[in-house]
């Protein structure tokens, strides 16, 4: 495809892209719905009326919302022809939006947009889909002998995370305050986290109408739910976890802040870079089955920029290596008869690979502590220290173009002080 809008053949956004995002300028603080192309955006607040089709001309309000939730709500046939219609108004072939009085009336760059969360996210539920990632954890706590606990291969573990602190990217997140552990068989202490952690996942973003309580969406049907993906940086304290996490699960080691980028990528962007999911034995129960591929080739990578300014690429992972798809995820969440609203957020878990390199988290990659990870500048970590920055990206490489999820950043401040 060809846009009138130039862009290099590495940018994250071309035509074939066309992520969605809200977005705000100083001149204009409104926020609103906008396209990513190149290395601008396009209002579609401002083009509202351009949506003409049959599915859209009676719709065209939910262009102008500050929220996606309301266009996601409409369904898969509402989101292709939406798709559709931009690319044909983008494309070098129609001058419908190339006169620069119209052009600089509904496009702004990138560099002078702020980006907020895409979406209203009333429920977010974060996973443990990885079969590498939860097989070295396993290891380090249990031992090779018996790294899965029985329930893993059955069914797409998970916990319900907390939606209110979940972040847009370039949001700096705080050192929380916590108990830990940090002499076995002694009693806790309080204080701030010593043991901070990222982790390399990405989200889905449900869509489609809202669903009641006790309907059940099968993963054969689960598709024309998911309306698309972000990048997702899930902090984690790992010495508060580790207290915390008998019997019930992460808490405070977790809503200290997770962080999202802007752009959500849609389903039809990522659609030419599906590759076979993997393969799951024992069979899973029929509610988990489905024939088609729901996994893609998305390479993942994680920098740490210090205080310096020196980046270091500590990760190189992919997509691929998950084992419970995202049809999987939102299946196993709604067969209990949970419902789902547009806007919820699912979490796929940390990404690990299959070498030192792509493992997804500073507890693997340090293997709790054991081992150094040099950077750039000499430094040595184990964990994050305060002033860090940790970048995540993410891309698809097509013929003469790639698929961007543009950048997932985030910096660690030093705790708040307590008034106790």
């Amino acid at each position: 495809m060809k846009s009138f809008v130039k862009y290099s053949a590495d940018c994250d956004f071309p035509i074939e892209n066309l992520p969605y995002g809200i977005f705000s300028t100083k001149n204009k603080p409104e926020k609103r719905i906008g396209v990513a192309i190149g290395d601008e955006i396009l209002d579609l607040s401002a083009i509202a009326n351009y949506f003409d089709g049959p599915l859209l001309k009676n719709k065209q309000d939910v262009f102008r919302r500050d929220y996606l939730n309301d266009f996601m709500s409409l369904g898969r046939p509402a989101w292709l022809e939406a798709r559709l219609k931009l690319q044909e108004l983008l494309s070098a072939s129609n001058h419908t939006l190339q006169d620069p009085e119209i052009r600089s009336k509904i496009f702004v760059t990138q560099k002078d947009a702020i980006m907020h969360l895409p979406a209203k996210i009333g429920d977010y539920t974060d996973f443990y889909s990885s079969l590498n990632h939860a097989t070295n954890v396993g290891i380090m706590f249990r031992g090779k002998e018996n790294p899965l606990m029985p329930n893993w291969k059955y069914l797409p573990v998970a916990y319900h995370g907390r939606a209110s602190s979940i972040v847009v990217s370039g949001t700096d997140i705080r050192r929380p305050h916590g108990q830990t552990l940090p002499v076995e068989n002694a009693a806790p202490v309080f204080g701030s986290s010593r043991l901070m952690d990222f982790e390399l996942e990405m989200g889905t973003f449900v869509g489609g109408p809202p669903t009641n309580l006790g309907d059940i969406i099968p993963a054969s049907k689960a598709y024309d739910h998911i309306f698309g993906m972000v990048l997702m940086n899930d902090w984690s304290a790992r010495d508060i976890q580790k207290w915390e996490y008998v019997p019930l699960g992460p808490f405070g080691s977790k809503n200290l802040g997770t962080s999202i980028s802007p752009w959500i990528v849609t389903m039809e962007a990522l659609e030419p870079f599906k590759v076979p999911n993997m393969i799951q034995d024992p069979t899973p129960f029929p509610y988990l089955q489905h024939d088609e591929s729901c996994n893609f080739d998305i390479k993942l990578e994680v920098d740490i920029k210090t205080s310096g300014n020196m980046v270091t690429t500590i990760c190189r992972s992919n997509f691929k290596y998950m084992y419970w798809t995202p049809r999987q995820q939102l299946a196993h969440h709604t067969v209990t008869g949970c419902n789902i609203n547009p806007g919820d957020l699912m979490g796929s878990g940390t990404i690990s690979g299959e070498t030192s390199d792509s493992l997804g988290c500073l507890l693997e990659l340090s293997w709790k502590g054991t081992r150094n990870i040099v950077l750039k500048d000499g430094t040595v970590r184990k964990f994050l220290q305060d002033g860090d920055e940790v970048i995540l990206r993410g891309f698809c490489v097509g013929e003469g173009y790639k698929i961007g999820f543009g950048s997932c950043a985030g910096k660690l401040l030093p705790p708040s002080e307590l008034d106790i």
